[in-house]
């Protein structure tokens, strides 16, 4: 029997409601879905590692097909590593889509068999981004409506230091 895992990368600093509807429907239409978190030390992330990983996990834990995985290579290395040949990405809005369009192509350059799956987010979820809830968190607003509630304490805590 043949296992259909998907890779779906990022940096989830925070983790967003839109991450999580993407991971919900990603879970339904594979056997198994990676929650790749990238190290990313050059974005600079508000989160460590661990703490983005300990995010996501409590934020999927009703997933059972889903793992959460942090990662500091190259993604198709990732991949093959985790046995996968494909990767999910989202597309919230038309400017994502050249970034992402010359990713995929760059990644099945590399690797002749990985596949890019786009998904877009349920409309009230499309404007959501993780840079715009840290930001609205910095300046002490209600995030509540764009994560889960275990990232909106993080969040608190976070800016209340």
């Amino acid at each position: 029997m043949r296992t259909h895992s998907v890779i779906y990368p990022g940096t989830f600093d925070p983790i967003t409601n839109g991450h999580v509807d993407l991971t919900e429907r990603a879970a339904r239409l594979f056997d198994r879905v990676v929650v790749a978190i990238a190290h990313s030390e050059k974005k600079t992330p508000l989160f460590t590692l661990q703490q983005r990983i300990e995010l996501c996990e409590s934020s999927l834990a009703h997933l059972d097909n889903v793992e959460v995985v942090g990662f500091s290579n190259l993604l198709i290395d990732f991949a093959k590593s985790q046995g996968a040949r494909c990767v999910l990405r989202g597309l919230r809005a038309v400017a994502d889509f050249e970034y992402e369009f010359q990713l995929a192509n760059m990644n099945r350059a590399m690797y002749p068999e990985f596949e890019s799956i786009f998904l877009t987010p349920s409309e009230n979820l499309s404007y959501i981004s993780s840079s715009l809830v840290r930001e609205i968190a910095a300046l002490d607003g209600d995030i509540s409506p764009f994560v889960p509630p275990q990232v909106a304490a993080a969040l608190e805590q976070r800016f209340a230091d």
